[in-house]
């Protein structure tokens, strides 16, 4: 039996899905009673955990558990604060390091030797669009921004991870994800406090109307994305190999560029052939992100994970059908 902590956060419930599709018995914890009926619904036991509250480890089982899915966490892209004008820190360490501290001290007193969590692609932003990036890259980030204290508390929680892999004799491992499409609940999200669509829905949104697609900076730029279900499955493969350990680029492997993200989105998306969406540029607006592409080999190696929708046009193919049958729109009540 498998417990997954982040039950109720996007990718959580995509992995839960997984598990059960695997024949998989799982425990799930989250923060939001509205996921209880949905997982009472799949005969699933929901505990309601708080990360940063010791006490709260109590409710879980103390025997017959084989691993722990750490998806638990404070994302810059949830969080409502203006960094011109208050600071969070402390939030992030108290919910991403101690939180992970406390999973990892609650699987040592129960002999569970693995924890599989997760990192920001963002800890080695400095060697973006210059190689190909395996997980032996230095970590490379920037101090400045939202995502620079995630990105640190991050670290600590993946370190203090290896210490008890090299103290404590577990087998923890965590993955490096770039940004995470699928139907869920990111259509907008929180940049430096501020609410703002994302970059992906403004071209679907633009698309079923057949709008103008603008893109921004250069329409090379590539872009390395994976997609919910492809990382639902990794996290069922890596769980259960021996040889899984330590750090795992999780991305598609494959970089897709702005123009053919526009394309694909205007041909699936288009109301009529006659309406289909026109793609138009402002290379004078600057685009701040560079490419990036990283190597999937070490997770190919260790546990077999070959990444089903790597194609972009098969991922919004997928994409588009989950949303047109109204996914989880129940739990996510995202805006279609």
């Amino acid at each position: 039996m498998y417990i997954i902590i982040g039950a109720s956060s996007f990718i959580g419930v995509y992995t839960v899905a997984e598990f059960l599709k695997q024949g998989e018995q799982v425990i799930v914890t989250g923060r939001n009673n509205k996921f209880k009926e949905h997982y009472d619904k799949l005969g699933v036991q929901y505990i309601n955990l708080n990360l940063t509250q010791k006490e709260d480890f109590e409710q879980l089982p103390k025997k017959g558990i084989d691993g722990v899915i750490l998806l638990s966490g404070l994302l810059p892209a949830n969080a409502q604060v203006n960094l011109d004008e208050d600071e969070n820190a402390d939030e992030y360490f108290a919910v991403n390091t101690i939180g992970t501290i406390n999973v990892l001290e609650y699987c040592r007193k129960n002999g569970i030797n693995r924890i599989i969590s997760n990192c920001s692609y963002a800890d080695v932003r400095g060697a973006w669009g210059k190689k190909v990036i395996t997980e032996d890259e230095p970590r490379d980030f920037i101090y400045t921004g939202d995502h620079a204290v995630y990105v640190f508390s991050k670290n600590a929680a993946n370190d203090t991870m290896e210490y008890y892999n090299q103290q404590h004799e577990m087998k923890n491992a965590w993955f490096r994800f770039p940004p995470v499409y699928g139907v869920g609940p990111h259509d907008s999200l929180y940049i430096n406090g501020a609410l703002k669509k994302s970059g992906l829905k403004i071209f679907i949104d633009n698309a079923s109307v057949g709008d103008e697609i603008c893109i921004f900076g250069d329409p090379n730029l590539s872009r390395d994305v994976v997609y919910v279900k492809d990382v639902a499955h990794a996290y069922y493969l890596a769980m259960k190999s021996e040889h899984t350990y330590g750090l795992y680029n999780m991305t598609s492997g494959r970089g897709v560029t702005l123009q053919e993200q526009a394309e694909v989105i205007a041909e699936l998306w288009a109301p009529s052939k006659e309406k289909k969406s026109k793609i138009t540029y402002r290379p004078e607006v600057v685009n701040n992100t560079p490419s990036y592409l990283f190597s999937m080999e070490k997770a190919k190696r260790d546990f077999g994970f070959v990444p089903s929708y790597a194609d972009f046009r098969t991922m919004m193919i997928d994409y588009k059908k989950d949303l047109d049958t109204n996914k989880y729109q129940e739990l996510f009540h995202y805006v279609k």
